[in-house]
């Protein structure tokens, strides 16, 4: 099952992807919750029921991509936890040493923002960089989970640029000032439940482009911490939660590590493609 999180008539909604529709489900099933955060909660059943009501929609609950507004997929997620080197080619290109536990830190709600919307380049720094990352979201609380029952607890995958200010980044050593720029984090368009895609997203091909130029191309069986691993890890430290996001890293091919760098500026547009997911689009515009 494909979902997005879009607006239309000022009011927050969900759809179902089918065939290059969406299946309005405040339409289809007016019963179910019109927010996706709500609908993890409900649990595996809600899920269900969303996808059976789509697949028996009427015509009035058809809508056009071109139509709506996209809304982050999780607008305002309980944790959006993030990792950092988790590919070894991009700790190499940045002059470190693949890390043995995971680097974490975290983003703000007010850094995300949706599909087709502009990531912001702030008035304060020229240094907007793109990272293609791979989003897992969490469909069942877990604490303490074995590695191997930790993909149990991954309702899908989504899409993630993880656009970060590299000076504000390296005024400290802790990374969260150049990660949580408002509007910099691009999440979407489509949540893919995790039964459509090989387990823990393995082998899937990873890429960015700037203005249609290829800048990261890898794979997703080039983790340091595969899904499994990185579930199990966190799960020791905290409880995870029904809509919790987790943001995987970045393969090589990043903007500072390039000769000369290359940063994002006002005018170009950011594409990130996973292979079964999609593509997340986005232009990016200079603060006012």
């Amino acid at each position: 099952m494909r979902l997005v999180s879009f607006s239309r008539d000022g009011q927050s909604r969900i759809g179902c992807s089918i065939d290059s529709q969406i299946i309005d489900l405040s339409i289809a099933a007016p019963s179910l919750p019109t927010d996706l955060l709500s609908l993890l909660e409900q649990g595996p059943e809600a899920m269900q029921d969303a996808e059976t009501a789509a697949k028996a929609a009427g015509t009035d609950a058809v809508v056009s991509p071109e139509d709506i507004t996209y809304l982050p997929l999780i607008p305002r997620p309980p944790k959006t936890i993030c990792i950092g080197r988790n590919y070894a080619a991009h700790a190499k290109e940045g002059g470190a040493e693949p890390p043995t536990y995971p680097e974490i830190f975290y983003r703000g709600s007010t850094s995300l923002l949706a599909h087709n919307a502009p990531i912001i380049r702030p008035k304060c720094s020229d240094k907007l960089d793109y990272e293609a990352e791979l989003v897992a979201i969490i469909g069942r609380t877990a604490r303490h989970v074995a590695k191997a029952d930790a993909l149990d607890y991954i309702a899908g995958y989504s899409l993630f640029n993880d656009a970060t200010l590299r000076d504000y980044q390296r005024k400290s050593t802790q990374w969260t000032i150049g990660k949580n720029f408002d509007n910099t984090g691009a999440f979407g368009p489509e949540f893919v439940s995790a039964d459509e895609l090989p387990a823990g997203a393995d082998g899937l091909r990873i890429q960015s482009r700037l203005n249609g130029q290829i800048m990261q191309d890898a794979n997703t069986r080039d983790f340091i911490f595969p899904m499994d691993d990185l579930i199990a890890k966190l799960s020791e430290c905290m409880t995870l939660e029904p809509g919790d996001v987790i943001v995987t890293g970045t393969p090589a091919g990043v903007g500072y590590a390039r000769k000369p760098p290359i940063y994002m500026k006002d005018g170009d547009v950011c594409e990130i493609e996973i292979e079964g997911i999609g593509v997340l689009s986005n232009p990016v515009v200079d603060e006012i």
